[in-house]
């Protein structure tokens, strides 16, 4: 009974506000007003009101809505950890398989970088096998090299 009176006081302050501006030559406006301010009258005549006040007011309700959010809690909390294992048992156990099995990629597929480029040209002699390390020593240098170059040219 409060809920459909507060609905239809709202609904005639919103009618009088309405009725204002409409006064005022802003038609538009009013007319937007106006159907607003209907709203709450509607939803008392429909019953929604009273069917709202009846879930919000019983303790069984709120305990229903309190098994909903477990429940819901309890499937994001499995597919969490699902995402973060692998699903199932057999699902592991074929992908550890299939790590195990895996073929070796073709040299061309590798990417032509340090060492891989390094490898492909024949040595003259073995003196050329003591600058040779020390390249292989300096490929990770050369990467960080090339970024630190990258960030000086945009000037970060």
């Amino acid at each position: 009974m409060l809920a459909e009176t507060i609905c239809s006081a709202a609904s005639a302050a919103g009618l009088g506000i309405a009725a204002i501006t409409a006064y005022r030559k802003r038609f538009l406006t009013a007319t937007r007003i106006a159907a607003y301010s209907l709203v709450p009258v509607g939803l008392v005549l429909t019953g929604v009101v009273q069917w709202v006040s009846g879930i919000a007011f019983k303790p069984s309700v709120w305990v229903g809505f309190g098994v909903l959010g477990l429940a819901w809690l309890l499937f994001m909390t499995t597919r969490a950890i699902e995402r973060r294992t692998g699903t199932t048992r057999a699902e592991r156990k074929a992908a550890r398989a299939a790590e195990r099995n895996e073929a070796v990629a073709p040299g061309a597929s590798a990417p032509s970088l340090g060492a891989g480029s390094q490898a492909a040209r024949p040595t003259a002699a073995p003196a050329a096998a003591k600058p040779k390390k020390k390249q292989e020593a300096a490929a990770p240098g050369e990467d960080f090299s090339d970024i630190e170059a990258i960030l000086k040219k945009h000037g970060i």
